[in-house]
């Protein structure tokens, strides 16, 4: 049973959707730059790719753009009613500015500039009515308007032709047009390109396939395509740099076709490119093919050591395994076992009987074996025979000390396939291991190592007849890994996980961690612990950037680490079932899930990386970007602080990704990781001076330049240099003001100590003073109290001589009533003058007064109807006499005393509830 399955081997296509760069389904024509930058005339406007950023800018009159061309730093376009040229500012974007305003008159209603050329300094602006010829140096043009319309204008070698509608075929000389032919053939063709052929011209056209021109002759030029190209529309051609042929179509896809007219590759929708219709065609500095679609743009690395095979039918469907055996290529896939020729571009057929999943194929003693979901199969002459369908069978290995005995790998434990008389047949099964076992290599002639995803690692001695299990021994370390995987490289024995690779230690039956290749899976991430070699000695397995191998030096043992920048995203492998296998000494196919590319090793070549910063931008905090300068330094404003740089290295490869590493000396001066980002951002930087540099590798392969870029954040206005100067003097104006404000407060502090201490020095003066006076009148108060005791005592003594006085005179009365005696009654009349003595009294007043001054006046004064015994009486009650002490004062009786008391109350005219001794103490 066979499939029409073609097996053409295509370069890798890169496929660019509109929805990715965001402008117009279709794209006329095609141009780049020094600096590999792309050009697109896009229906949208002028379409920009640096090999990261798509850029749109629309043309000037919103119309559709329908050529490009590079000149110089010049990019030249044309569109409807209009055409000029775009050049770079310093922030790196485009500008316009038009040509086809000085010659507006000229240009006719609705006419539209659908291709561009160059010769020497002049370009050609051509659309269907006319030829526009600007000369660059001086800035004028020359105009060609045929009597017909013109299809178009070549650029060829050194001479510019043009076709015209109905005229025949042209080339431009000094300015002015010139007939070539007007044979009918130029009159009933389009002619779609033209090239230089043996010193003829090769003339494509639109339907009938190629013509040689020479000397006025037209040939038919035959090729492979012809009867396809007459049934095709043609749109565009382009001479390849290897002397082929690209041809667009409209309807079937692109052609390319070498100088001796045999087609290489036939590319249509079905077969990798986005489109049927192609509409332009350019072949960039890396020999990269590009194709301007009626939906899209799409590059073809024609020159990649990388070739694909892309099953869009589902017929071969995924691809687990390959092999070259014979002369035929096998694959292994999840549809069954299939075959092609190994050279040429082949169908593919199928193996009949293999209908399933084949795991594994092997080439062992001429024979090939398959591994398959059904168990295994003998492939001769490509036909299956059965060996072994007990279970399925995972892999294949030869016992190192018996050529003749084929260990194979089942789903349940390890069976023994046997050569016996040149027949290779099941022998038997091996007892007491019944796991899975998709991985095991021997460590020993007797010895194997057996790896199960989820339960680890069994180590395993076999009897000499490989009947049964002598030793079983389950390893605790390492620990089992999702993928993981164990292979046998120069000798020794892998385990790769999770974890990190692993070699066995025959001596002391152990793993341990290696170092040298472990770190392979520190550098990218680990995706598979899946290993393979190859008959050149390499150890393969897959991460998630790269592809890896380790290979030895030629001169020396070390293990070297090479890496394939290629990313599992692009390979679509089956994680944990990656497989590569070696066509030829360089050549390897790898299986993915929708067929398989092959890579040659030799061929990878990572020369001239080069690296540009392509836009820098900064922002405010929650402000738009604003493109900056790239060819000068930078100066930003404190707080324009955000600055984001775009990077590229212009290479556009489907498989092999630049990554870039930078730092920001002043902010992070240490390389960062590579990334595959072409961009980086950096908020909220410190005032200060930075320099930011960035590189690139493409594999092992740094970039050939560093760029660099200087820029400074300056300082806050309020602490630039002149806003220091200016807070210095403010600080010493202030200085001055508060040492001024400080020497007045002072002064002030000083007068009002000053004062201070004089108030405190009156207040001490005063307190001396008022000490004095205390003490003064302590003294008037110690001489007072003196005086009233002498005034108390010497009314004491009055009071006590007068009771003397009476008592002797009452004595003698009471003897002059016994005894009259006229002597006696002159004593007692000399005893009552005594008592009530004018001069006692006086004294009494004067003692009275020095003790109590003014007392008597001012009771005088107050009472003015007082009689002398009156006073008298209010000097002995200011004494606090009592009514007895003061009878024998007056010489009267008590009672006298009381009713004197009385009377006086009345004369001060004092209430009732008032006491005359208060009254009078009072005073």
């Amino acid at each position: 049973m066979a499939f029409t399955l073609h097996a053409q081997e295509l370069p890798p296509i890169i496929k660019y959707a509109p929805n990715t760069y965001k402008a117009g389904n279709q794209n006329w024509m095609i141009s780049q730059n020094k600096q590999n930058i792309m050009y697109f005339a896009n229906n949208d406007g002028l379409l920009e790719f640096n090999g990261s950023e798509w850029l749109l800018y629309p043309s000037a009159n919103e119309s559709i753009l329908r050529s490009v061309k590079v000149i110089d730093e010049r990019i030249y376009t044309g569109c409807y009613m209009e055409f000029g040229y775009w050049e770079r500012k310093q922030n790196g974007l485009l500008k316009y500015k038009s040509l086809s305003d000085k010659i507006k008159s000229k240009i006719l209603d609705d006419e539209q500039f659908w291709n561009i050329l160059q010769f020497d300094h002049w370009v050609i602006f051509q659309s269907l009515n006319q030829i526009f010829i600007y000369d660059s140096k001086n800035e004028t043009f020359k105009t060609i308007k045929p009597e017909s319309g013109i299809f178009k204008a070549y650029s060829v070698a050194k001479s510019i032709y043009f076709q015209t509608v109905k005229n025949g075929f042209y080339e431009i000389e000094n300015g002015v047009s010139k007939l070539i032919s007007k044979d009918a053939f130029f009159i009933n063709n389009k002619i779609v390109s033209i090239y230089k052929r043996n010193n003829g011209l090769l003339l494509l056209t639109q339907y009938d396939g190629f013509y040689e021109f020479k000397d006025n002759k037209l040939s038919k030029w035959i090729t492979d395509s012809d009867v396809q190209l007459n049934n095709s529309s043609v749109y565009c051609g382009q001479k390849y740099a290897d002397e082929s042929y690209l041809i667009g179509t409209v309807s079937n896809g692109i052609f390319i076709i070498n100088s001796e007219g045999e087609t290489l590759y036939h590319i249509t929708q079905n077969k990798g490119i986005s489109n049927n219709t192609a509409l332009s065609l350019f072949e960039d500095a890396d020999k990269n093919i590009w194709i301007g679609l009626d939906n899209g743009i799409n590059c073809i690395n024609i020159t990649s050591p990388i070739r694909s095979f892309y099953d869009d039918t589902g017929i071969l469907g995924t691809v687990y395994a390959s092999i070259i055996h014979g002369d035929k290529l096998y694959v292994g896939t999840n549809q069954g076992l299939f075959y092609k020729n190994k050279d040429g571009y082949d169908t593919f057929k199928f193996v009949s009987g293999t209908k399933g999943q084949v795991w594994s194929l092997y080439s062992y003693d001429n024979k090939l074996f398959c591994g398959h979901d059904s168990g295994t199969f003998l492939v001769e002459n490509q036909i299956a025979t059965s060996l072994f369908n007990g279970s399925g069978t995972w892999k294949f290995e030869p016992v190192p000390s018996n050529k003749n005995i084929l260990l194979q790998g089942n789903y349940s434990g390890i069976s023994v396939l046997e050569k016996i008389n040149n027949s290779w047949q099941f022998k038997n099964k091996i007892k007491g291991f019944d796991y899975s076992s998709k991985y095991f290599e021997f460590s020993d002639s007797d010895e194997i190592i057996i790896s199960h995803e989820y339960k680890g690692i069994f180590r395993i001695k076999i009897d000499p007849n490989y009947s049964k299990v002598t030793l079983f021994e389950a390893h605790e370390n390492p620990k089992k890994g999702k993928n993981a995987s164990i292979a046998n490289f120069g000798g020794t024995v892998y385990y790769a996980s999770k974890d990190g690779i692993f070699d066995f230690n025959n001596k002391s039956k152990k793993f341990q961690k290696t170092k040298k290749l472990s770190s392979a899976f520190e550098k990218d991430e680990y995706l598979s612990g899946k290993l393979m070699t190859d008959n050149s000695n390499r150890l393969w397995f897959f991460s998630k950037n790269y592809i890896n191998y380790f290979s030895y030096g030629k001169l020396s043992t070390t293990l070297k680490h090479n890496v394939i920048p290629i990313p599992s995203s692009l390979t679509n492998s089956m994680l944990g079932y990656e497989n590569i296998s070696q066509l030829s000494e360089s050549l390897y196919l790898v299986g993915t899930t929708d067929g398989y590319y092959t890579i040659n090793i030799d061929d990878l070549l990572f020369n001239n990386n080069h690296l540009y910063i392509t836009a820098i931008t900064t922002n405010k905090h929650n402000e738009s970007l604003t493109n900056e300068s790239i060819r000068e330094n930078g100066s930003f404003d404190s707080n324009n602080n955000n600055i984001t740089f775009s990077f590229t290295v212009p290479k556009y490869n489907k498989y092999i990704i630049a990554e870039f590493q930078y730092k920001l000396e002043g902010f992070q001066n240490e390389w960062s990781e590579w990334s595959s980002k072409p961009t980086v951002n950096f908020k909220n930087l410190q005032p200060g001076k930075y320099t930011f540099v960035v590189r690139s590798k493409i594999g092992n392969a740094i970039s050939e330049n560093a760029e660099k870029y200087s820029f400074t954040i300056l300082k806050p206005w309020y602490l630039t240099n002149l806003a220091l100067v200016i807070y210095t003097l403010l600080l010493l104006v202030m200085a001055y003001f508060i040492n001024k404000a400080y020497q007045k407060y002072y002064y002030k502090q000083q007068e009002k100590l000053i004062e201070e201490n004089n108030r405190l020095l009156e207040i001490k003066e005063l307190e001396t003073e008022q000490e004095l006076m205390r003490v003064k009148n302590q003294q008037l108060e110690q001489d007072f109290e003196n005086k009233n005791r002498e005034l108390a005592a010497s009314t004491m003594n009055l009071i006590k001589k007068n009771e003397l006085l009476s008592m002797i005179k009452e004595d003698l009365k009471s003897s002059t009533e016994t005894l009259p005696n006229k002597s006696i009654k002159s004593v007692i009349t000399s005893i009552n003058k005594n008592i009530n003595e004018e001069d006692s009294w006086n004294v009494f007043v004067d003692a009275f007064n020095n003790a109590d001054k003014d007392f008597l006046k001012k009771i005088k004064a107050a009472h003015q109807s007082l009689t002398p015994n009156d006073l008298r009486l209010c000097a002995f009650l200011r004494l606090n006499l009592s009514s007895k002490e003061i009878a024998p004062l007056l010489n009267i009786s008590v009672r006298s005393v009381e009713i004197k008391r009385y009377r006086l109350r009345k004369k001060m005219d004092l209430s009732h509830e008032q006491g005359l001794v208060e009254y009078i103490l009072s005073i």
